[in-house]
């Protein structure tokens, strides 16, 4: 039975109310999902890499950018994310938002608003050194896991951070960025965004030579927010893999903020990685979401995606991006950085294996990461010569 097929089904379930046969596949989707031992221990010996958590602005937004004022190593009920909570969703990899909103493109202070959140990752970093670590490479995101602590960067998310100048990439990825986020919500002066009207078709000459010197320098280009024309035109261009660090399956839920059918097989030529979006508007089914705005949605949706990315891209090109405290609103049974887990139960009850479970995780965006290093060294080389 196709994903889409299976989606469908689901609904019917829920709006009936009927289970039409026995097992656990077939329980109404609101049912707690219980973690087992088997999905435990998978889960935990596995590389659970997220592509996007907003912290960072939380701390400026909530704790006037003070671990004094959130101290996050207790358990704090107004954000999604704490390190008790971290620690019971076992996760070993992050890479933390260092966004700023895209009015700052505006007034004219874009990067150093970004340089101010990236030192509230680096204060983090500090004041838990026996949590988190920063790393520059794969192989860091491996010792560091290896360590007992979560690895941790940092992803620039909105073009305007550079303000259109291409020296500011080297500037963001020294300090310890490894993606930039091609746009947020409004479109640039050389990308067009996924929720604004386009200005370029897409890229610009400009937009092209931004990929390319992210590649060169080895930070990752991030398609999530971008419209379908500039995911396209990147994906021509590029030379390393892609990320959409927080963005899910517009087959799903026709939002402008997912990625088209048409896209996923130029993901899967490139060797890119999409990474599902937690996000209500964006994980609950089209027709559901007519019918209520307000729809929540519950964990299965989200798996619902997975689902079916990896039946239409591959299960190689499938990642978790949640979008933990960016979000106003998330499924039931995701309420938390405690619920990934969870995850990891649901897709074991739908049929796939430890591997295959540990690349969703965060296996396919560690390779990513070393394929872009190797495209990184391989043009600072060409340069030498």
């Amino acid at each position: 039975m196709s994903a889409k097929r299976l989606g469908r089904w689901y609904v019917l379930a829920i709006s009936l109310c009927v289970v039409c046969l026995p097992g656990a596949a077939d329980e109404p989707r609101s049912r707690p999902v219980v973690v087992s031992a088997e999905a435990a221990e998978i889960h935990s010996s596995g590389m659970l890499f997220d592509g996007h958590n907003d912290l960072p602005w939380e701390i400026r937004d909530k704790g006037k950018s003070s671990f004094d004022q959130l101290d996050i190593a207790r358990e704090q009920s107004g954000l999604h994310t704490d390190i008790p909570r971290l620690r019971r969703g076992g996760l070993k990899a992050q890479f933390w938002s260092v966004y700023v909103p895209a009015e700052t493109a505006e007034t004219g202070d874009a990067l150093l608003q970004t340089m101010q959140q990236i030192e509230i990752v680096k204060a983090m970093l500090k004041r838990y050194p026996e949590t988190f670590e920063q790393a520059a490479t794969a192989a860091d995101v491996e010792r560091i896991v290896s360590a007992g602590r979560v690895a941790s960067m940092m992803g620039v998310e909105g073009g305007y951070s550079i303000e259109e100048d291409p020296a500011n990439l080297e500037r963001l990825y020294a300090a310890g960025c490894r993606y930039m986020t091609l746009t947020h919500s409004k479109s640039l002066s050389w990308a067009d965004s996924a929720t604004d009207r386009p200005r370029n078709g897409g890229l610009t000459d400009f937009g092209r030579e931004v990929i390319r010197e992210m590649n060169r320098l080895g930070m990752l280009v991030d398609l999530s927010h971008v419209s379908p024309e500039t995911m396209k035109q990147a994906l021509a261009t590029t030379r390393a893999p892609v990320i959409f660090s927080h963005s899910s399956a517009r087959a799903i839920c026709d939002h402008p903020r997912n990625v088209p059918d048409d896209v996923l097989p130029l993901v899967k030529q490139n060797g890119g990685v999409i990474m599902v979006n937690f996000y209500s508007a964006f994980i609950v089914p089209t027709a559901q979401l007519k019918r209520n705005r307000d729809a929540a949605g519950t964990i299965h949706d989200v798996v619902d995606h997975i689902d079916y990315l990896a039946k239409h891209c591959g299960v190689d090109h499938v990642g978790i991006g949640s979008d933990y405290d960016g979000v106003p609103r998330l499924p039931d049974q995701l309420e938390s950085v405690a619920a990934y887990p969870r995850i990891t139960q649901l897709l074991l009850e739908r049929g796939y294996d430890r591997s295959a479970i540990h690349r969703i995780l965060g296996g396919n965006v560690l390779r990513v990461l070393r394929q872009a290093e190797v495209v990184s060294a391989g043009l600072k080389s060409g340069a030498k010569q």
